[in-house]
């Protein structure tokens, strides 16, 4: 089989076999486990030296970085699926959703856990960290008003790339001011692929229960 993921429970990962159902190709997963402290195990260091995950064994190279990964396999396996034409405005606007999930979006909440392991509750930083977020958010929420979908009416890889920064929000309870962004997120969930990502990856916490907890 020349697809495998290296899948760490209630991480980035979940997305990658996801967007695999959404594509309907076969795939084997390698499992691990979050320690107690919730990183991840050393023995993701024996996969890539940087001992994180996602990555995805494809044609025998290991392929780090989400986007990447999203992009990859929708360009190779996807026969025209979930992305916009390559010379189409809307594919350059597809472009900009890939990058944008962790390049920004991400980097506050990375930002913010790092305080919040700190025990860092308050302060200049973390005050501008929090409003980071919540402009993130609004932007977040303004594309999504009055569309199903990051680029329209069409389900896309931006919708499985982006998707871990709406569920963690979620999961945190911020969506509450933000109904467009909360109803994405209980869209996507709802998607058959996402119900068939989890029974093959194993329990994730920031499945449906997350966008239930977002609910005012």
């Amino acid at each position: 089989m020349s697809l495998v993921v290296y899948h760490l429970n209630d991480s980035r990962s979940h997305r990658v076999i996801w967007l695999l159902e959404e594509l309907s190709l076969e795939y084997e997963i390698f499992r691990y486990e979050k320690t107690r402290a919730r990183f991840a195990p050393a023995a993701l260091e024996a996969a890539h030296p940087l001992g994180k995950t996602p990555i995805l064994e494809f044609d025998g190279q290991r392929i780090i970085e989400s986007g990447a990964i999203v992009d990859l396999l929708i360009r190779r396996r996807g026969a025209g699926r979930l992305a916009p034409p390559g010379d189409s405005p809307e594919y350059d606007a597809y472009q900009q959703w890939l990058h944008y999930a962790e390049a920004s979006a991400m980097a506050c909440l990375t930002h913010l856990n790092w305080l919040r392991l700190l025990r860092v509750t308050d302060g200049p930083g973390r005050r501008r960290l929090e409003a980071e977020t919540a402009r993130h958010l609004a932007f977040v929420d303004a594309a999504l008003t009055h569309r199903d979908w990051l680029l329209g009416q069409e389900f896309t890889g931006a919708d499985v790339q982006l998707s871990y920064f709406g569920e963690v929000c979620a999961f945190a309870g911020r969506l509450g001011p933000y109904p467009a962004l909360q109803d994405w997120v209980r869209r996507f969930q709802a998607r058959p692929a996402y119900a068939a990502a989890i029974r093959a990856g194993g329990p994730y916490k920031y499945a449906a229960a997350a966008a239930a907890k977002a609910a005012p």
